[in-house]
């Protein structure tokens, strides 16, 4: 028997990988292939490397068929579905942080969480000005920072107006929504 906490294997690379590395898709009623990216559906998981251009090429060469014996039949939109998905996952963390008060926004609150070490990590705007990127680039020193979502898409999951730069605290719920983030830039980068 299987214990939770194994490694899997992606159907489409062979490799054997913790399943944080890897995104969860199962069966529903009528075989349809689904994401199950939080682990609660019912049935028995199908993996797949956490990789855009891994997740096309499993649709492309119809790789949940041969892995359900014939069974699975992925729609054609799974990736962007897949990608929509992580993608609301990481915003609905950035909104939890911001409800728990564990980020700052702004560029010299960042700047000044950054300087006095008090910041995780820092996510900036992907449309934020070349100059505004430098300056907190300079801030952040050793500090991941992420840019995966427009001005316009931070400001509807912080609740405000024009959030261009957020300093996350050092704290669990950073940790939670850090890992996310690395999730979704992960499948989009790789």
């Amino acid at each position: 028997m299987k214990r939770e906490d194994e490694d899997r294997k992606c159907i489409v690379t062979g490799e054997v990988k913790p399943k944080e590395e890897l995104l969860r898709f199962t069966l529903i009623p009528g075989n349809k292939v689904v994401p199950d990216f939080m682990k609660k559906l019912p049935g028995r998981g199908i993996y797949v490397s956490n990789s855009k251009k891994i997740l096309q090429q499993a649709l492309d060469k119809n790789f949940f068929a041969k892995a359900t014996r014939g069974k699975a039949q992925a729609l054609p939109m799974l990736a962007e579905t897949a990608e929509l998905l992580l993608k609301r996952r990481g915003l609905e963390m950035i909104n939890l942080a911001r409800k728990a008060g564990d980020l700052v926004t702004g560029f010299e609150k960042v700047r000044e969480a950054a300087a006095k070490g008090k910041a995780a990590f820092i996510l900036e705007a992907s449309d934020a000005g070349a100059d505004g990127h430098e300056k907190i680039k300079a801030a952040a020193g050793d500090l991941k920072i992420f840019m995966l979502y427009s001005v316009e898409e931070l400001d509807t999951a912080l609740n405000r107006v024009n959030t261009v730069h957020a300093a996350f605290l050092k704290n669990e719920m950073a940790k939670a929504v850090y890992q996310e983030l690395k999730r979704y830039e992960q499948f989009l980068n790789s």
